[in-house]
């Protein structure tokens, strides 16, 4: 099994001493999977409470809305650097656990912000306040919950770890809203708000047991070199992401302005095609190089895509959001093991800090983008814009295979 060492262009799999440690595993830690899905429960929750809070209890535009939705984004993205650091020096574990205890504190805003009698601006400051907290908290928890997992497991089954830390995301997501939408309209905001405080309180006293795995020690690289060492993985990522957030933002529209049912199984069928290929085929970044793999799956996401753009009816439609989900499914694990190779040991936490920001500048960008798209073109021309992205995705993946096939010699690889 190869180690990874300094090439002449970074970190390469090389001959030479094989990483190890007497606590590595076969498989994830559980119990960092665990506390990954029980803190992720916190990013799920609030939103479909928050923005009915703020428009039909405190009165607030949806612009104002939407803004207080995605502030909570930029916090996310200025703070994985921030992230990235506490991983590398302190290790995945002080990471998550401080990130725990910052989704927990945002909950608690959120209670007091529904305080009756607080002023309707106080309110809605205290919620802005609580929305900063919260991408501070996500940026730490979710790059030391992975970090450490594939801490637990070294770099070797780098691909396989991140599959499932991709699916105990996924999975809380899928769960969180409506359980948070129930709590709501049941019990009230605050009922609603105090299962954000739980949640990763739970994951905390999860993760606290956990054992907390080695990091590689050595010279690191300062965070702007690591994102200039990884931005090719990271455009790819980004790339991918414009299909997906065409699905979650534009499909129940696409259906009505067809005339179509079902639009609520879209994100279903997509969300069973993910997490099959990451169930069964979570080992393959691993076993037959992250590229590879990449360029395959942006390639299966595109068909899904046009199949989307070309349908005729809803059955149609929903097979192309299903090929749309295998095709997303490993390109985060495969894109994610070829970053981990381009930074020495001791950068891994910063380089997938970096890795998994570009995934939130690609939501954040790609939702006004292709609204824009769908205005001037039309609903389908939203799944069309998204295999063609994928397509450059897979374009730009099979180049950095072939590059890398022909480094390979100079970098030392036996």
């Amino acid at each position: 099994m190869s180690a990874f060492v300094q090439g002449p262009s970074g970190p390469t799999a090389g001959s030479g001493a094989v990483e190890t440690s007497p606590g590595r595993l076969s498989h994830p830690a559980t119990g960092i999977i665990a506390a990954l899905f029980c803190g992720y429960l916190a990013v799920g929750l609030p939103l479909p409470v928050i923005p009915l809070f703020l428009h039909a209890q405190l009165g607030f535009s949806a612009p104002v809305v939407g803004l207080v939705i995605g502030i909570q984004f930029a916090a996310t993205v200025l703070t994985r650097g921030y992230a990235g650091r506490i991983t590398d020096q302190h290790g995945g574990k002080r990471s998550a656990l401080q990130g725990a205890g910052a989704c927990a504190l945002a909950g608690l805003l959120y209670v007091i912000a529904g305080t009756p009698g607080l002023p309707v601006v106080a309110s809605l400051g205290v919620v802005v306040i609580g929305r900063l907290v919260a991408g501070f908290g996500e940026s730490q928890f979710v790059t030391g919950c992975v970090s450490w997992s594939i801490a637990s497991v070294g770099p070797q089954r780098a691909g396989m770890s991140m599959s499932w830390t991709g699916i105990a995301m996924f999975a809380a997501l899928a769960i969180a809203a409506p359980i948070g939408m129930f709590l709501y309209q049941s019990f009230g905001l605050e009922a609603a708000m105090i299962a954000c405080i739980a949640a990763p309180l739970v994951a905390a006293l999860i993760a606290v047991r956990e054992t907390s795995h080695s990091i590689p020690s050595g010279p690191g690289l300062p965070f702007y070199k690591v994102v200039g060492q990884i931005w090719r993985e990271g455009f790819g990522l980004m790339l991918q992401g414009v299909g997906l957030s065409g699905l979650t933002a534009f499909a129940s529209l696409y259906f009505v302005a067809r005339g179509w049912g079902n639009a609520g199984l879209v994100m279903t069928v997509f969300g069973i095609g993910f997490i099959l290929i990451r169930v069964l085929l979570g080992f393959l970044p691993d076993r037959i190089g992250g590229y590879r793999v990449a360029a395959i799956s942006l390639a299966i996401e595109a068909v899904g895509q046009a199949l989307i753009w070309m349908a005729d009816n809803e059955a149609v439609a929903l097979a192309g959001a299903f090929v749309t989900g295998l095709g997303c499914a490993l390109i985060f694990p495969a894109l994610g093991v070829e970053v981990l190779k381009r930074v020495p040991p001791a950068n891994r936490g910063s380089a997938m800090g970096a890795f998994v920001a570009f995934l939130d500048i690609a939501y954040g960008l790609s939702g006004p983008i292709v609204g824009g798209v769908a205005t001037q073109f039309g609903y389908p021309s939203v799944y069309l814009f998204g295999a063609l992205c994928a397509l450059a995705g897979a374009g730009l993946s099979q180049v950095a295979r072939i590059s890398q096939l022909r480094d390979t010699p100079k970098a030392g690889v036996v």
